[in-house]
């Protein structure tokens, strides 16, 4: 086996793993790269991906195989050149995909935190009344540039009015205890 197949044959392996990848995930088959691969620098926290993961390595098998293919194939150059044009050409095409990656779907990414989830003091509207002594009504809040909605009771047994701005005093499983922003601001 000498060089230019080594090379082919890196690139065939490096091209089936990225076909492979792309329909399996466009068509939904339960078939995956082991998440071993997905080594990641830099130290990072949720949201955070390395630039030594599974894509970028499959890209740098693509790119090398290629390179060192055509060169080796194209022109009489020593095996060291094309050697190192291949490993150079990797590493470009491996580091364009990383920032392409990183720039398309990471630059709005962020860890998830409780406290961007808690309910106490989220301020809202009822879209179904409370009805009067322990009825369920339904509460629309905002929460994360998201519109949600959940169940909704009064916090003193009184009726809530559809359309009222309420405030959450308590949440306890799927249920905002709730009191109109009015009679708060009475109080206050």
């Amino acid at each position: 086996m000498n060089w230019e197949s080594i090379y082919l044959t890196v690139f065939v392996i490096g091209l089936v793993l990225t076909l492979l990848s792309l329909f399996a995930g466009h068509i939904h088959l339960p078939i995956h790269l082991p998440h071993a691969f997905n080594v990641h620098l830099h130290g990072g926290g949720a949201g955070h991906i390395g630039p030594l993961n599974t894509t970028t390595i499959v890209v740098f098998l693509t790119w090398f195989g290629a390179t060192g293919y055509l060169v080796t194939h194209y022109h009489s150059l020593a095996a060291g050149l094309a050697f190192t044009a291949a490993i150079i050409a990797g590493f470009i095409g491996a580091a364009l995909m990383y920032v392409s990656v990183i720039r398309t779907f990471m630059m709005n990414e962020h860890p998830l935190r409780d406290d961007d989830f808690e309910m106490t003091g989220v301020l809202g509207h009822i879209s179904v009344p409370v009805r009067e002594d322990g009825g369920t009504g339904e509460l629309i809040y905002t929460q994360q540039g998201t519109r949600r909605s959940c169940g909704a009771r009064s916090e003193d047994g009184a009726r809530i009015e559809r359309g009222t701005e309420v405030v959450v005093l308590r949440y306890d499983k799927g249920i905002a205890w709730v009191r109109p922003w009015d009679d708060l601001q009475k109080e206050a």
